[in-house]
C-alpha cells in the first residue's frame, strides 16, 4: 500500500492510498466511515486481487493528512475522489462506502457521470431530507444526538461532544465481538481518526443533515445496497428507502446482521462489482 499527498491547484491537500495492481486491474475507490481514516480495508485486499480489483482512497477532508473543508457537502467528494483517480492515472473506477462513506460513495456514483461504473454502499444513510422516511426510527442514543445536534448548527453539534458521555453507539454484541476479531482492521483505522480529535466528524455529521448536493433519483449506475436489519447505528430503513428511489439499485437485506457485522458480505459485494 503506498501513501501520497496530493496537493490541488487550490493549495489543500488530500491524503491518499493506492494498492499496486495490473494495469487492467478494475480501480475500486473505497469511502471510509465517519471517525475512521480511509485507509482500504485490509481484510478485503486478497477477495479483491482474486477478483481483479486494485484499490484507491483518501482521508476525507479533516480528516488523517488531508485538509479540513468546514463547510464541504457530501457531493464534494466526488471531486476529491476524480482528483486522486487524475493523479493516480486512473480512468473509471467504482466506489464503494461503509457507513458515512456510503453516501459518499453514492456521490460519486451521481455526479461523475461515464466515470464511475458501479458503486456499492454498505450500511449508508439516506438523505437528511428523505421524504416518507423517519430518520430517527430504531437509531442508537450516540447516533440520533450527534445528528440532531449537526441539524441544529455547528455550535450545538460541537457542543455535543461534551455531552456524549457514554451514550449508547448502537453496535450488538455480534458487532463487538467481530471488532475484537475478524474485523480489528476496524478499530485500526478508528483510533488514529478519534486521537486527531472530532473535526472530521463533525464535518462530516453537518453534511449529512444538510442537501447532499445531488438526487438519489439521478443515479444512473448499478448500485448495490447491503445493510443489517439488526442495525442500530444506521437503521436498516436507509436503506430500503434508498433502494426504492435508485433506479437500478438491489438491496441485500441481511437480518441479523449489525453494522460492523454486515461487512462480512463486502466480499460477495466485490464480486458483484466485478460482476459488472
Amino acid at each position: 500500500m503506498r501513501e501520497i499527498d496530493i496537493t490541488l491547484p487550490q493549495g489543500r491537500v488530500l491524503h491518499a492510498y493506492h494498492a499496486a495492481g495490473p494495469a487492467d486491474a478494475t480501480a475500486v475507490c473505497w469511502h471510509h466511515g465517519t471517525s475512521n481514516l480511509g485507509a482500504p480495508p485490509q481484510p478485503l485486499l486478497p477477495a479483491a486481487a482474486q477478483l481483479g480489483l486494485r484499490w484507491f482512497s483518501f482521508d476525507r477532508p479533516g480528516y488523517g493528512g488531508s485538509t479540513a473543508v468546514p463547510e464541504r457537502t457530501v457531493g464534494s467528494v466526488a471531486a476529491d475522489a476524480a482528483a486522486v483517480a487524475d493523479a493516480l492515472d486512473i480512468g473509471r473506477f467504482v466506489a464503494v462506502g461503509h457507513s458515512g462513506g456510503g453516501p459518499h460513495a453514492l456521490a460519486c456514483a451521481a455526479l461523475l457521470d461515464g466515470r464511475v461504473i458501479a458503486a456499492v454502499a454498505l450500511s449508508g444513510p439516506a438523505p437528511y431530507d428523505a421524504a416518507g422516511l423517519d430518520w430517527f426510527a430504531g437509531m442508537a442514543a450516540a447516533g440520533a444526538g450527534s445528528n440532531r445536534a449537526a441539524a441544529r448548527g455547528r455550535a450545538a453539534r460541537e457542543a455535543w461532544e461534551d455531552e456524549a458521555g457514554n451514550a449508547d453507539f448502537g453496535f450488538t454484541e455480534a458487532d463487538e465481538a467481530a471488532l475484537g476479531g475478524r474485523w480489528s482492521w476496524v478499530l485500526e483505522v478508528v483510533r488514529p481518526a478519534i486521537a486527531q480529535g472530532p473535526g472530521g466528524a463533525i464535518d462530516d455529521d453537518l453534511a449529512a443533515v444538510s442537501p447532499w448536493g445531488f438526487d438519489a433519483s439521478d443515479i444512473d449506475v448499478p448500485v448495490l445496497l447491503v445493510h443489517g436489519g439488526a442495525d442500530r447505528v444506521v437503521p436498516v430503513g436507509h436503506a430500503r428507502w434508498l433502494a426504492d428511489r435508485i433506479p437500478r439499485a438491489e438491496l441485500w437485506e441481511r437480518p441479523t446482521d449489525g453494522h460492523i457485522t454486515v461487512l462480512d458480505a463486502a466480499a460477495d459485494a466485490l464480486a458483484w462489482l466485478a460482476g459488472r
